[in-house]
């Protein structure tokens, strides 16, 4: 890689002729990707692709002018100092607030580009473009929220707004609840009939344990693979993988971890399962609140659903043990 000082002014127009054409196919990705989700957005994004297309007809005239036809093969990824971005615009169904940060981060790095190289250019007419270049992308940072609010009206906004709950729902709230309810229901059973089967507590954590962590590989896994995201929207699997398999097994470590209280205190089992029923009561009082709030479903509903199904489990867990 070669350092930005030892770049002729031909190479700096031609990484800068380079670097324009990336960035405005970069943003028409983007468009494209939010044109079903945030079609308002999308236009931000098609206008930014047109001013990137506008920046590189100014260079590259101003290239031929002085140089020729023929561009050096040398980009970015060439020249020491650019920052490095993963190619998130590859990945389909990007949040917007990422899009626009990451549009952002884009224009502060050639703002910085253009104002180096006018530095170090002596040709007049060449320092004069790159100046002007750094001045817009210097304006451009904010680019994104200026367009968005000269395209945007209300109605516009508050239906994206809305399209961003349903997408934050469909991503991440869905597949967390669902690992939270099946770790904290369906462990009762196999923990409490363990705890009232030998009144250990270390053989019930282990127990508890066990069942968390295989319910939360097996749920993780479940969900990976029910829907690759495409047709729904729902975004990258093993993402929603993970966010499932990751709250089931704190909804199981939850009601587990009381029983970690040291067998050789006075009443340790006692303390311990009276504990854990506390934390089972938190626990299902939370995913029907979390129900209520996320899902459309009346809270009272939500509650008769949750709370009376996981004291059913409980109960049977209880009886089992005891038996």
């Amino acid at each position: 890689m070669k350092n930005f000082s030892e770049l002729t002014e031909r190479e700096v127009l031609a990484v800068a002729i380079s670097g324009e054409e990336e960035d405005s196919r970069i943003y028409m990705a983007f468009a494209e990707d939010l044109a079903e989700r945030y079609p308002e957005s999308a236009k931000v994004f098609r206008e930014m692709a047109e001013e990137e297309k506008g920046h590189r007809h100014l260079l590259l005239d101003m290239y031929q002018k002085r140089f020729g036809e023929n561009l050096p093969p040398i980009r970015r990824g060439d020249v020491k100092g650019f920052l490095r971005r993963r190619p998130i615009w590859l990945t389909k169904n990007l949040s917007l607030d990422r899009i626009r940060k990451e549009a952002e981060t884009m224009e502060f790095e050639a703002e910085r580009f253009y104002a180096r190289a006018a530095e170090q250019t002596q040709d007049v007419g060449v320092r004069k473009l790159l100046g002007d270049l750094a001045e817009l992308e210097k304006g451009h940072e904010t680019l994104a929220g200026r367009l968005t609010e000269a395209l945007m009206h209300s109605d516009a906004r508050a239906e994206e707004d809305k399209t961003r709950h349903r997408m934050f729902v469909l991503q991440y709230v869905q597949p967390g609840l669902a690992g939270l309810m099946d770790g904290s229901v369906s462990t009762l059973a196999p923990l409490f009939a363990a705890a009232f089967a030998t009144h250990q507590n270390f053989q019930t954590f282990l127990v508890g344990l066990a069942a968390s962590i295989g319910a939360g590989i097996s749920m993780g896994f479940a969900e990976a693979l029910s829907d690759d995201g495409s047709m729904t929207g729902r975004g990258s699997p093993w993402l929603r993988g993970g966010i499932c398999g990751l709250m089931t097994t704190l909804g199981g470590l939850g009601h587990t971890i009381p029983y970690l209280v040291p067998d050789a205190w006075p009443n340790a089992f006692w303390i311990a399962t009276a504990v854990a029923g506390a934390v089972v009561f938190v626990e299902l009082w939370v995913i029907a609140f979390v129900r209520a709030r996320y899902m459309d479903t009346p809270f009272l509903q939500a509650v008769f659903q949750i709370v009376l199904g996981g004291a059913i489990v409980l109960a049977v867990g209880i009886l089992i043990g005891a038996a």
